[in-house]
């Protein structure tokens, strides 16, 4: 089995940080989102952008370290954004009922 890849870029600007993410967010890489996350999160922007169209994948403990990383933000006076949310990854959210528990704002609408 190969190991669960995720690459995180960032790019701030006055008032928001932007972080791409691109492969799949699971038991392997939820740590590492939430190092990068708590970073910007030391000197928070107003808004967290986390863009999540090139993730292909996000287990459970991915879900509940974006709920986490959301509350975070929220206690350090910033918001925590969704965008580019892929349609499996909305599914998932709300079969689980954490789609009202995220801020998700897609570019393009949903069908």
């Amino acid at each position: 089995m190969d190991r669960a890849e995720l690459s995180i870029t960032v790019h701030r600007t006055g008032d928001e940080a932007v972080l791409r993410l691109a492969g799949e967010i699971d038991m392997l890489t939820a740590a590492q989102l939430s190092t990068i996350v708590n970073e910007v999160i030391a000197e928070p922007p107003p808004r967290i952008v986390l863009d999540l169209g090139g993730v292909t994948f996000c287990d459970s403990q991915g879900l509940g370290t974006l709920v986490v990383l959301s509350r975070k933000a929220s206690h350090a006076q910033s918001l925590l954004i969704l965008t580019n949310v892929g349609d499996f990854l909305l599914r998932v959210l709300d079969i689980t009922g954490l789609r009202s528990a995220l801020m998700i704002r897609n570019n393009t609408p949903t069908p």
